[in-house]
């Protein structure tokens, strides 16, 4: 009997099984968010202090980029302009090393001019998100003139962007602004972001689908997954195998285990660092993470 031929998403798994598993992996947290409360998870760091705190345990357990939301101190989301300076400030005294990312979502529903306000203070990197979608009971407004406001602000501005994707027409939206000049950092690196509610979900078979269609798109782009709640460690296991990175914390799921609030970020980046070693990939160091990135070497 004649073996019937492999779905094609099973055959790119075992070919990326071969070929790359074996490249370093970026860790990212996102260490505190915009939505998350302390009535949800009582280890969420607010202050610019335990920001640089839990920054540096889990640059310890494995992480190199840092996923920045700032509040107040009484846990307000915030895009004020010294709060972001005071969190980065605290964070690159506490880890010189780590790459700080910051987010210009911001809580949903901020004015766009002080969501894009924090690239005056030149981060390392910042996000840029690829599109509107439904989020949760809300809406996530990126107009396509925004996006492209925000892109020419990331070359003014000399920060790398990070270009956050909810499904997949956003992909061909991005390509399309490569493909003009808009977006010129190159390699881009892509963020899916998979299991809002609203958004895509995590399934395997998406992120599979994701993953085709970004390098029929965009071949030279790297790419990480968010997975939220659920979609955590379905989405972080199928980079794992594939040659992606990963972003874990409390911005996208508060659980160690079902029902089980986690102790802190470090503790979810730690587990991806270790499932990471045990099947061969190397975590990048903080030069690698850089070049593999195309940021300017520390």
């Amino acid at each position: 009997m004649q073996a019937k031929p492999l779905p094609d998403n099973l055959s790119l798994i075992i070919k990326y099984n071969k070929e790359e598993t074996m490249k370093p992996i970026i860790l990212t947290a996102a260490i505190t968010g915009a939505e998350t409360t302390r009535k949800d998870q009582p280890n969420l760091p607010v202050t610019p202090q335990e920001q640089a705190q839990e920054a540096k345990a889990c640059f310890e357990a494995g992480a190199r980029v840092i996923h920045l939301h700032v509040r107040e101190d009484d846990g307000a989301p915030s895009q004020r302009l010294e709060r972001f300076k005071e969190s980065i400030d605290a964070i690159r005294a506490a880890v010189p090393d780590i790459i700080i990312q910051i987010s210009t979502g911001g809580a949903v529903g901020e004015p766009f001019e002080k969501r894009l306000a924090p690239l005056a203070l030149r981060p390392d990197m910042g996000t840029l998100n690829a599109g509107t979608l439904n989020f949760g009971d809300e809406i996530f407004i990126n107009h396509p003139k925004d996006i492209i406001r925000l892109a020419e602000a990331f070359k003014e501005y000399g920060v790398v962007p990070e270009v956050e994707v909810y499904e997949s027409g956003m992909i061909d939206v991005v390509a399309k602004l490569v493909k003009k000049g808009i977006i010129t950092h190159t390699p881009l690196h892509i963020q899916f972001v998979l299991g809002v509610p609203g958004g895509m979900s995590g399934k395997p078979q998406n992120l599979m689908y994701m993953i085709e269609h970004l390098a029929q798109e965009i071949p030279t782009a790297t790419w990480a997954v968010a997975g939220i709640g659920r979609w955590h460690l379905p989405t972080s296991m199928v980079a794992m195998v594939t040659g992606g990175h990963i972003r874990s914390g409390f911005e996208d799921n508060i659980f160690y285990h079902k029902g089980v609030v986690a102790d802190s970020n470090a503790q979810l980046v730690a587990r991806l660092a270790r499932i990471a070693g045990e099947i061969g990939r190397p975590i990048a160091t903080p030069a690698q993470a850089r070049e593999i990135l195309a940021l300017p070497a520390k």
